[in-house]
């Protein structure tokens, strides 16, 4: 039995310092009630994300329940989770699992994120919290330095510049092609009314900007920022009885943790090959793909973990414009990470609003033709040479 999308919401990610944590969540989880044209009172079992909360805002434990305190009438289980950058994609991907083994029919999955705050080195404890604490030499091996104080807030960056030198020297990718994507993905992102950055960038402009770390440039860096996104998730015997009109199946949608075991294949290509095996479909059978672009060159790289292409061929992929709104295979059509924005708590389920809105037709100017099936991949922390968690989902009309 498959899980169906009946309904998503999201608000516009960004700075929301007037807003709290309750109200960002109410705000998406009513859009996505009113998508799916139900009440509040069908919801059987709620799965809440939020990964940054206990720092940023001091809310432990309680997250979920705190946003739905006043609406919760009939009291459901209210399961938080944290997973780092795929706190939102793991709500999701439990949620759906428990409507597939039967044990719920009306589901709802939300996260939510506030990481603006006029302290930047408590925003730095939030990301350096997403690595191995316990053994801090781990991360200062990897990067080849130490981390001071002043980088905690850009640990992550380091991280994904250390990983785009090795992928130049391997497959000859350049700072240009970095540049293209943040080109690219700014074009898509001037066209969602959702994104955080929504002005139009050239390649000269990605290139010229204020260096951050290694070969990263400023805009091709996601940013910090607040948000919310939900999905109401079905099983398949109420679509009729809710009449939803444009149901979204959940084709697969895969978790994976990484290890600091050595010599462990890539984990984003095995979670993605067990999720392409699941849905009995294939990467050329994708018409788009929302993906963890925390830096543009982790877009390109991805290209190959899922099979977009033969590994050295990102570079390639980006020059055909084979990714571009209009190409062979759209990727990151909301404007991806580094556009759309990054509220880590709420990342995930943003990327299933888009693929959502994108099979049913309904995306605007943004609108990728002919949409029938899409793949969301977003990974969180970091763990000796790889992701912390992975997850992929595959949706199709």
């Amino acid at each position: 039995m498959k899980a169906v999308v009946a309904g998503v919401g999201m608000t516009p990610f960004g700075d929301h310092s007037d807003k709290t944590l309750k109200d960002l969540g109410l705000l998406a989880i009513h859009q996505a009630l009113d998508d799916a044209g139900i009440d509040f009172s069908r919801i059987e079992s709620i799965w809440a994300g939020t990964a940054g909360a206990p720092i940023i805002a001091g809310q432990v434990c309680v997250n979920g329940q705190v946003v739905v305190q006043d609406i919760n009438h009939n009291q459901v289980p209210i399961i938080n989770v944290e997973n780092a950058c795929a706190t939102a994609s793991t709500a999701f991907q439990q949620a759906a699992r428990m409507v597939e083994l039967g044990a719920y029919d009306i589901v709802l999955a939300f996260g939510v994120e506030k990481l603006y705050y006029p302290d930047r080195q408590r925003i730095g404890e939030v990301f350096i919290g997403c690595t191995d604490t316990t053994d801090p030499g781990a991360l200062h091996r990897f990067l080849g330095q130490e981390t001071d104080e002043k980088q905690r807030h850009s640990v992550f960056m380091d991280i994904y510049a250390k990983i785009a030198e090795q992928y130049m020297q391997e497959s000859g990718a350049t700072e240009r092609h970095f540049a293209q994507i943040v080109a690219k993905n700014s074009y898509h992102g001037s066209l969602n009314e959702h994104a955080q950055f929504r002005d139009v960038l050239s390649v000269k402009d990605a290139l010229q900007a204020r260096k951050i770390s290694g070969p990263l440039t400023l805009p091709m860096c996601s940013p910090i920022g607040d948000g919310a996104a939900a999905a109401v998730i079905i099983s398949p015997k109420m679509v009729k009885k809710l009449g939803i009109k444009t149901p979204v199946y959940v084709r697969s949608s895969v978790l994976a943790s990484g290890s600091n075991i050595k010599d462990l294949p890539d984990l984003t290509s095995q979670t993605a090959n067990q999720a392409y095996k699941e849905a009995e479909i294939g990467p050329e059978d994708l018409d788009l793909v929302e993906l963890h672009d925390a830096t543009s060159p982790a877009e390109m790289m991805y290209y190959e973990s899922l099979g977009l292409c033969r590994p050295g061929e990102g570079p390639k992929l980006i020059e055909e414009g084979a990714t571009s709104l209009g190409g062979r295979i759209p990727v990151s059509v909301s404007g991806g990470l580094i556009r759309k924005g990054h509220p880590i708590g709420a990342t995930g389920l943003a990327q299933i609003y888009e693929l959502t809105t994108q099979l049913r037709g309904k995306a605007g100017e943004r609108q990728v033709a002919n949409a029938k099936v899409g793949l969301a991949e977003n990974g969180g922390g970091w763990l000796g040479r790889d992701a912390a968690a992975i997850a992929v989902t595959l949706l199709s009309t």
